[in-house]
């Protein structure tokens, strides 16, 4: 049994004193159906619970909380609703929903508490209840990120749908004055089989918004399901090829200006004095003004710099005058900040410190005394910038008191309350109105582009205006994945048989919580099964601002533990799957995953070398992340130039319940892309102060004649839908490391991965 350590008593002791003291705790979670304030409805349309609205057009309104940006969300949790509802994922319509706590994201919180897979004990679940309880007591938690819309609202949006179903049947029944049990919603209709009557949903919604919400519902089984394990087409899709949709640089509020900004090249830095007579002097320029840097929200550390930005008539003028602008910097306490110096400092750092443990099962130091034999190896994954196709925007317009922002963001309720803050103004004279996302990846889970929007709103005199960063300012003042150092360390008995495991990381704590801390996820609750092992971390803060990356802590761990492991596997002369079903032999959903992809892979056998010749050979790795087990095959050859190139990947997922199969072979091959980004090119430097990255030209995407065949498959699987968004991403890069080793015998221990 693991060590209880200090984290899982304060944990145990919030859900003890709760249960002692407040007493609510030990009462039902209440259902996430009945929001505090009744929902606006149009003219026509009525509210049926917190989330469903039905029009007299027969149209189902679904209030949305998770936002779009490119992972299919909106459609897999229409299915869920339609699916329930027994209506048509044609009838679906999307409306924001407000900051009401029925919507906030409960998974992700959650899934940051410290309780390793299949601890399913009463630590757990107690800790659980009285989080669940808090949860449903504070509004504005609404997000979308670790890859937890579905895993959410997989329960409420499913139970709102069979509300609202038996609300409607119920009103049918009561016109027909028949059972209610002999009548069945289907396609947006209430059919009684035996007389022929049917009613759409807008007919009979008026009556049915008369009848109570049932106090309990009955969910339909798997084995009855017609929408959801469906490959269903996504919601967003027309849209998005007709170019209708709207983004957040497609609003276009009337009255609209636009702002462009010039920021403080240097990290931390702000203003010192400009000089704006030769931009004022352009044509289109209204206003010309300095902004303060902006500190992180709660997910990340750090600030965005000052700059100074140029209000304008136009895009074209806005930007036109930033470049006629003469700034002087302060450039701050940063300004001999370099990114190889701070690696180096991690790596130094380890060699004196142990650690705060996460993990501490067995006794580690007695098992490596007694061991036959032992490896070290270090680590190192750099900064990562997310570059998002769409820069930083955001559209605020201040009139009357009252604000209305248009944002594609991760965090409606930060978005909220950095727009009010910014305004001095209550969050509640906030409308939000959340756009597609051209990409988040957990940027825009920060607001400082808001905060910057709302401050220049102020100036505007009611008008709306919309600030926009290029894509220079966009890379040279993210809020980047930090880079981090790992020690790992095993031992081996007389048999070659693992018998101690230590890693030991150091970099930022991204500003988590201390009972939330995420810096050691995927490493302390691996599903290996070690003898002897200690995970610990050592907080290390750096002047870089940092925020959550794609997989976050998965994105480097899976790389220390899966590299790692594979080193193990040599050392031990044994093959990499045989020696990791060894180690995962107790856990049937892990070997399930790790049998199919070395059979899809035809693991064992020499893959053929390529039209030129050039020999090729497979790596392997296996990764759980976000309540899914995702492992991967790459197949890589190296150039004369010692280039890497990885020509096939195949990969396995058992994410539970796939909503739409589509969805997750979708995600899996965007994940694979970006995660191969990063290993193969993605690294952000840093010189006195300074990001030297400043487009895709130097801080390359893989380009289309680099990407790979990408053959997915799909366990089927009966547990609650885990997450699709970013699992792909973390296995990828240890997968291509591995083939390299399994191809040269040279071992790549830092990313990207460059052969010397």
């Amino acid at each position: 049994m693991p060590k209880l350590k200090r984290r899982h008593f304060v944990l145990g002791t919030v859900g003890a004193v709760g249960a002692l003291v407040v007493g609510w705790s030990a009462t039902p979670v209440a259902p996430r159906l009945v929001p505090a304030q009744p929902l606006p409805t149009a003219p026509g349309q009525v509210a049926l619970n917190g989330w469903v609205k039905v029009g007299s057009d027969n149209t189902v309104t679904l209030m949305m909380s998770q936002s779009e940006m490119g992972q299919g969300t909106h459609t897999g949790l229409s299915m869920l609703l339609a699916e329930e509802m027994g209506a048509s994922l044609e009838q679906i319509r999307l409306e924001t929903a407000g900051s009401d706590a029925i919507y906030n994201n409960q998974a992700a919180i959650l899934d940051a508490l410290p309780f390793r897979p299949g601890d399913e004990g009463a630590m757990k679940r107690s800790t659980e209840h009285v989080m669940g309880k808090l949860l449903r007591a504070i509004p504005g938690l609404s997000g979308t990120g670790g890859s937890s819309s579905i895993t959410d609202q997989w329960m409420p949006l499913r139970e709102a749908g069979a509300s609202a179903r038996v609300m409607l049947v119920g009103a049918a029944a009561a016109q027909w004055q028949v059972p209610a049990a002999e009548c069945r919603a289907e396609a947006g209709r209430v059919l009684h089989q035996a007389s022929g009557r049917s009613a759409t949903f807008g007919e009979l919604a008026p009556k049915a918004a008369q009848q109570p919400l049932p106090a309990q519902v009955a969910l339909k089984k798997p084995a009855d399901f017609k929408l959801i394990g469906q490959p269903a087409r996504r919601m967003d899709g027309a849209a998005k090829l007709d170019g209708s949709a709207t983004f957040g640089l497609d609003v276009l509020a009337p009255g609209l200006l636009y702002a462009s900004i010039a920021m403080c090249p240097t990290t931390g830095g702000r203003v010192a004095s400009f000089d704006a007579s030769a931009a004022q002097k352009l044509p289109g320029v209204r206003k010309v003004m300095a902004l303060e840097p902006v500190g992180a929200t709660l997910i990340g550390t750090g600030a965005t710099p000052g700059g100074v930005a140029v209000i304008a008539d136009t895009p074209y003028h806005a930007m036109r005058a930033v470049k006629a602008l003469v700034i002087e910097w302060d450039h701050g306490p940063a300004a001999s900040l370099s990114s190889a110096e701070m690696i180096d400092r991690l790596s130094q750092t380890l060699r004196t410190s142990p650690g705060n443990a996460r993990l501490d099962d067995g006794d580690v130091a007695a098992a490596f005394r007694s061991a036959a034999k032992t490896i070290e190896a270090e680590y190192r994954v750099p900064f990562l910038a997310h570059a998002t196709m769409e820069p930083m925007n955001c559209t605020v317009q201040f009139k009357d008191g009252k604000a209305t922002v248009w944002a594609p963001t991760q965090a409606p309720g930060f978005t909220r309350s950095a727009a009010a803050k910014a305004l001095g103004i209550d969050a509640d004279k906030v409308e939000l109105h959340v756009t597609y996302l051209g990409g988040g990846f957990g940027r825009r889970y920060s607001t400082d582009f808001v905060t910057q929007a709302a401050t220049l709103a102020r100036e505007t005199a009611g008008a709306p205006v919309q600030l926009f960063w290029s894509r220079e300012e966009d890379m040279a003042h993210d809020f980047y994945r930090p880079a981090y150092v790992a020690r790992c360390r095993a031992g081996f008995d007389a048999a070659g048989a693992l018998v101690a495991w230590q890693t030991t990381t150091a970099g930022s704590s991204m500003g988590a919580p201390s009972l939330m801390d995420t810096a050691t996820d995927g490493a302390w609750n691996t599903a290996y099964a070690f003898p002897n092992a200690r995970v610990a971390h050592v907080p290390v803060e750096s002047a870089m601002p940092t925020g959550v990356w794609r997989s976050v802590a998965h994105s480097q761990n899976a790389f220390f533990v899966e590299s790692f492991i594979d080193e193990c596997a040599a050392a031990a002369g044994k093959d990499p799957v045989a020696f990791r079903a060894a180690l995962l032999a107790k856990d049937e959903r892990h070997m399930r995953v790790l049998k199919r992809v070395a059979e899809l892979s035809n693991w064992g056998q020499p893959p053929a070398a390529g039209p030129d010749g050039a020999k090729r050979a497979r790596g392997l790795a296996i990764h759980r992340s976000f309540g899914s087990i995702v492992a991967q095959v790459a197949e890589v050859s190296v150039s004369p130039e010692k280039q890497v190139r990885v020509h096939r990947v195949v990969c396995v997922i058992d994410c539970g319940v796939a909503v739409n199969p589509n969805l997750v072979r979708q995600q899996m091959e965007g994940a694979i892309v970006y995660g191969l980004s990063a290993a193969l090119h993605g690294e952000i430097t840093v010189e006195k102060g300074q990001v030297q990255q400043s487009n895709f030209h130097d801080y390359m995407p893989l380009r289309m004649n680099e990407c790979p065949v990408i053959e997915i498959d799909i366990v089927a699987g009966s547990e609650e839908p885990g997450g699709v968004g970013e699992p792909g991403t973390p296995p990828i890069a240890p997968a291509v490391a591995n083939a390299v080793f399994a191809l040269t015998g040279q071992r790549l221990r830092s990313l990207p991965l460059r052969l010397v």
